[in-house]
């Protein structure tokens, strides 16, 4: 009979561990979800940023383009 309850104690030990390690990556996946939101949110905050700073750079090269004629190609 002590052989059959060892192996239930080693048992349940065992869930309780698997147990313990699941909650611990349940919470690693919640602060490396959290971290991911967080960079995509601040990638697109710098992708609107350089948008916004490059319009008038864009404005003064068609500008720049028209004035001194275009492309080689039409020369």
């Amino acid at each position: 009979m002590f052989w059959p309850m060892t192996q239930l104690v080693l048992a349940f030990c065992g869930v309780a561990v698997l147990g313990v390690l699941a909650v611990r990556v349940g919470i690693e996946v919640r602060r490396f979800a959290r971290a991911v939101g967080e960079g995509a949110e601040r990638i697109g905050a710098a992708a609107d940023r350089l948008e916004r700073s490059a319009r008038p750079l864009a404005a003064r090269g068609g500008s720049v383009r028209r004035t001194y004629g275009g492309n080689s190609a039409e020369e």
